[in-house]
């Protein structure tokens, strides 16, 4: 198992494929391929802890080889982003930790949670400068949803009914000079909203690796309750830093970073392909991986509390830099 220390100078790539382009290795290097067999991307084995592979792409037995002696995951993606393969390096037989995870039944530690995402979000609100009325508003009331969800003592529908509310009027104030109408995961009716399920997509895989490194069953849960195809775990631990792409898109937005010439709309979707991706790919995954020491440690204090039962205010607390 990986220590924090280890971590540091563990590497999250992201590579674009272009058709007749693979993916192969030399001694422990692993290599992308032109179809001219020319190098266009290389990197060590032992620096690897994730590679996002977007596009067409072969990959042959001896990358998969490595992946699993060197303890790297692949995550292979669509050209509009769309998860479609995952190769993960995992703890395998942590007996003790998936019994636990079977038989937990409480609300706590999802309450709190979602309570931590919410202060978040109010932290990323309380950053906005020349606040207006509506903003100083939606931070007073932010402030007390996230208190009143983890005293609600109540059922997963209550506490994801709170969320739901903060959420509302977070996004709201967020994206409110950006034509913002609603989120609406994966169906991208606006430029902004194809840009979270992006930005989401690449933070939901950095975290379900590194929960498989540690033996979880990511399909169960602590708040989303367990369903067909849905890793209910990684779901939940998502969620206090969903805030981290709220506010990298929304600097993007601001800058004029974000164009519409770049984006294919077609049935009432919008969608990024190919060259046009890569600098909205580039600004995503820098934010996320300046938190990548904090996701670490975040899981590694959630897994060590979760094992040993500790009391609910032992369990990690992530604050977002204002």
């Amino acid at each position: 198992m990986l220590s924090a220390q280890d971590f540091k100078h563990r590497q999250i790539v992201f590579i674009f494929t272009m058709q007749g382009e693979y993916v192969g290795f030399r001694n422990d290097n692993i290599i992308v391929f032109t179809r001219e067999k020319k190098v266009k991307f290389q990197t060590s084995s032992y620096l690897l802890f994730a590679i996002f592979i977007v596009g067409s792409t072969k990959i042959t037995s001896g990358v998969l080889d490595r992946s699993k002696k060197f303890g790297f995951s692949i995550v292979l993606l669509t050209t509009n982003y769309r998860v479609y393969a995952i190769i993960n390096s995992k703890a395998e037989g942590n007996v003790l930790l998936r019994r636990k995870q079977y038989a937990f039944r409480g609300f706590e530690i999802g309450a709190q949670i979602i309570s931590n995402k919410i202060i978040n979000q109010k932290r990323v609100l309380k950053g906005i400068r020349n606040k207006t009325g509506d903003i100083k508003h939606a931070i007073t009331c932010l402030d007390e949803y996230s208190q009143r969800v983890v005293t609600v003592q109540g059922t997963c529908q209550e506490i994801m009914g709170i969320e739901g509310a903060a959420s509302k009027l977070y996004f709201k104030e967020m994206f409110k000079n950006h034509a913002w109408t609603s989120r609406r995961p994966r169906v991208k009716h606006d430029m902004t909203n194809c840009l979270l399920d992006i930005g989401y997509t690449m933070l939901f895989n950095i975290i379900d690796a590194l929960l498989e490194m540690y033996g979880f069953d990511t399909y169960e849960g602590v708040l989303h309750r367990p369903f067909f195809h849905r890793k209910s775990l990684t779901c939940d631990i998502i969620e206090p830093f969903r805030p981290v792409v709220d506010r990298s898109i929304r600097k993007a937005l601001n800058l004029g970073q974000v164009k519409e010439g770049d984006f294919f709309y077609r049935q009432d979707r919008y969608s990024l392909f190919g060259k046009q991706a890569v600098p909205y790919i580039r600004f995503l995954s820098e934010d996320l991986l300046s938190n990548k020491d904090q996701l670490f440690l975040y899981i590694q204090q959630y897994y060590r509390s979760f094992i040993r039962d500790k009391d609910i205010h032992d369990y990690p607390f992530y604050l977002i830099e204002v």
